[in-house]
C-alpha cells in the first residue's frame, strides 16, 4: 500500500515569527479563517441583501473563492508540509514563506475589489500565487528524484491553468467562466483520490494493528495506479462540458462506484471511536456521494445538479479539508493525534451544513431556510476549528522543536 509519510524533515532553528516557521501555521489558520469571512458574505449576497458591485455572476466569485482562496490555502498548507517529509528538505519558512502568503493573500483581496479594480489587474494578482507555491515545492521534489509526487506538480498547473481560464472569460467577455470553475473543483477532488487514497487505508491499518485489530489492505493495480482519480476527472470533465448529458451521467456513476468500492476495503466501520479517523473515511463517503449524485441528475430531472456540488464541495473538499488539517496540525505542533471535543463537534457540525445544503435545493418553499441553516452550521464548525487551533499555529512546537 502506497503511503504519503507524515514524519518530521530535518528541521533547523532560524529565529523570526513563529508564524511562519512551517507552511502549515499561516496557510491552514487561513484557511479556516475564509469561511468565517465568505459564508456569511454568500448568505447575505443569496438572500438579495448585498450588491457585490462586479461584473460576473455572484455563484461564480462565491465558487471561485471557496476553491482558490478556500481550498487554494489548505493545498499550500498541506504540500509545504508535506514535500519536507517526502524529501527530507527542510520547510519553506521566513521571508520566502511570507512572500508566498502574501500573494495569496493579495489574490483574495483582489477578487473582492473586482468591481473596482480592472480585471486584468485583478487576474495578474490573484494568479500569481500557485506558480510560486509550485516553485517552492517543485524544486525539492526534484532535486531529490521524487518522480512519484511529481504528479501534485502537474494539478496545480492545471488548477493555475483553470484560473486562467475563469479570468479570460472575465477580461475578454468568453463565457461565464463556470465551466472552468468546474475543471478547477474536478482538479481539488482529483487530489483528494490521490491523497486520500495513499493516507486514509495507511492511517486505517496503523491505527487497527495498534488496539489489537490488525487488518490488510491489499491495492487493486488499476484503481490505485490512476484508475480511481481518472474516473473522476473524466467524470467532472463531462460534467463541466456538457452538463446532465448521458456521457457525463455514466461517466460520474462509474466513478462513483470505483471510489465506493475502494472506499468500502478500508474498513471504515472499524474507526467510529476515533475522530481523527473516522473524519476522514467521512469525507471520502461525501465524493462517493456527490459523485452518484452528479451522475444521477444527468437522468432524473426532480434531482437538480446543485445538490451534488454541494456534497462534493462542502463535504468531500470540506470535510477532507478539516480532516487532514486538523491532524497535520497537531503532528507538526509536536502534539499528541488526539482532537478536543470541539473539533469532533466541527466534523458533526460540517456534514450536517452539508446535508442542510445538499436538501435545499430538494425542499421547495424551505431551500431558502434550509440553505441558510447550512450556512451557519458550516460557519460555526470552521468557527470552532479556529478558536481551537489559533493557539496550536501561532505558539512554538509543544515539544521544543522548530518549525
Amino acid at each position: 500500500m502506497a503511503t504519503i509519510p507524515l514524519q518530521e524533515p530535518r528541521l533547523r532553528r532560524t529565529g523570526g515569527s513563529v508564524f511562519f516557521a512551517a507552511g502549515f501555521r499561516p496557510f491552514f489558520l487561513s484557511a479556516g479563517l475564509v469561511p468565517l469571512v465568505m459564508l456569511p458574505l454568500w448568505l447575505v449576497v443569496y438572500a438579495g441583501g448585498l450588491d457585490l458591485g462586479i461584473a460576473t455572476a455572484p455563484s461564480l466569485w462565491h465558487g471561485h473563492e471557496m476553491l482558490y482562496g478556500f481550498a487554494g490555502a489548505a493545498i499550500g498548507g498541506f504540500l509545504l508540509t508535506a514535500v519536507p517529509n517526502w524529501t527530507n528538505s527542510h520547510h519553506v519558512e521566513g521571508r520566502p514563506l511570507m512572500v508566498l502568503f502574501a500573494l495569496w493573500l493579495a489574490g483574495r483581496v483582489g477578487f473582492a475589489l473586482a468591481g473596482l479594480l480592472p480585471p486584468a489587474l485583478v487576474a495578474v494578482i490573484d494568479l500569481a500565487y500557485l506558480p510560486l507555491l509550485g516553485l517552492m515545492v517543485g524544486r525539492p521534489l526534484v532535486a531529490a528524484g521524487k518522480w512519484r509526487n511529481i504528479s501534485f506538480l502537474f494539478i496545480l498547473a492545471a488548477l493555475w491553468l483553470s484560473d486562467l481560464a475563469i479570468h479570460a472569460d472575465i477580461v475578454f467577455g468568453l463565457g461565464d467562466g463556470l465551466a472552468a470553475l468546474w475543471l478547477g473543483i474536478g482538479l481539488v477532488l482529483v487530489m483528494i483520490v490521490v491523497v486520500g487514497g495513499r493516507i486514509v487505508p495507511s492511517f486505517t491499518m496503523n491505527w487497527l494493528r495498534m488496539n489489537g485489530q490488525p487488518v490488510e489492505i491489499e491495492p487493486i493495480g488499476w484503481i490505485e495506479k490512476g484508475g480511481a482519480a481518472v474516473s473522476v476527472l473524466v467524470g467532472i470533465f463531462l460534467a463541466a462540458l456538457a452538463p446532465t448529458s448521458p456521457a457525463a451521467g455514466i461517466a460520474l456513476l462509474v466513478a462513483a462506484s470505483i471510489n465506493g468500492f475502494r472506499l468500502s476495503r478500508w474498513h471504515g466501520h472499524k474507526t467510529l471511536t476515533n475522530p481523527i479517523l473516522w473524519v476522514l473515511h467521512l469525507g471520502y463517503l461525501w465524493l462517493v456521494i456527490g459523485l452518484a449524485l452528479l451522475g444521477l441528475s444527468s437522468f432524473v430531472p426532480a434531482l437538480p445538479p446543485s445538490a451534488a456540488v454541494h456534497a462534493l464541495t462542502a463535504g468531500a473538499v470540506g470535510t477532507m479539508v478539516l480532516g487532514v488539517m486538523s491532524r497535520a496540525a497537531l503532528g507538526h505542533a509536536g502534539r499528541m493525534l488526539e482532537v478536543s471535543p470541539w473539533t469532533v463537534a466541527a466534523y458533526v457540525l460540517l456534514s450536517l451544513g452539508t446535508l442542510a445544503r445538499v436538501a435545499a435545493p430538494l425542499a421547495g418553499g424551505a431551500q431558502m431556510g434550509l440553505t441558510h441553516a447550512g450556512g451557519t452550521l458550516w460557519t460555526l464548525a470552521w468557527g470552532l476549528f479556529v478558536v481551537v487551533y489559533f493557539p496550536i499555529v501561532t505558539r512554538p512546537r509543544a515539544d521544543g522543536r522548530p518549525g
